[in-house]
């Protein structure tokens, strides 16, 4: 890669212990067997097309990234990088619970939540506009200090979504309409013509559609 160029590989975190649920900086499950497997079938796809040769591991703090963070940068003799500031959005009173449950224990939350994805947060959950804020400085501290290598980023579902407005310039209300499944990936390329998201993946070889 020429050493004009900087790339950041944001990988979300597989299936946590506990399935689908509202996990945000509070709930701190740790990888189930399944989300392992998952995401080592992300990196080996990855190295199959030439595209894992990373020179620094980030991630953020929570269990569901470190852990397999730390063991790629063990397995490889890189710098592993824990960023605060990319851990996943808080939920507040949501934390913990099935997304089936909040309808019923929340209705009236659940209808602003819907109806405004940005401001129509539940109380005492964290402010869209603070979180896309620490994650887009700690995105560019990653840019900044690593410039011209190649970044794997362990990251959560609603990191990414930011990462995507912030390359893109776009709205805070385009953060509800991007897709990340579990082990998906999304590359951003920083150069002289300044950033460019080269895609999102969702698809793993042998998921079901």
């Amino acid at each position: 890669m020429s050493s004009q160029t900087t790339r950041l590989d944001l990988i979300r975190h597989g299936e946590p212990v506990g399935g689908r649920r509202f996990r945000g900086d509070a709930v701190d499950d740790p990888l189930s067997e399944l989300g392992w497997q998952q995401l080592e079938r992300r990196v080996e796809l990855l190295a199959d097309r030439g595209l894992a040769d990373w020179d620094v591991i980030a991630t953020s703090p929570m269990r569901r990234c470190r852990a397999f963070a730390a063991s790629v940068a063990e397995r490889r003799g890189l710098e592993l990088v824990v960023d605060p500031d990319l851990r996943e959005i808080g939920f507040g009173p949501w934390e913990g619970l099935r997304h089936a449950e909040i309808p019923e224990r929340y209705p009236e939350q659940h209808a602003a939540f819907l109806a405004d994805p940005v401001d129509g947060r539940p109380p005492g959950s964290e402010p869209m506009t603070d979180f896309v804020e620490r994650v887009t400085r700690g995105l560019e501290r990653l840019e900044t200090n690593h410039a011209g290598q190649s970044v794997l980023v362990l990251s959560h579902a609603i990191v990414m979504r930011a990462a995507c407005v912030w390359v893109l310039n776009a709205p805070l209300a385009a953060i509800a309409h991007v897709e990340t499944e579990y082990a998906a990936m999304l590359s951003i390329r920083h150069n002289h013509r300044g950033r460019r998201l080269l895609g999102l993946d969702n698809g793993l070889p042998g998921d079901e559609a």
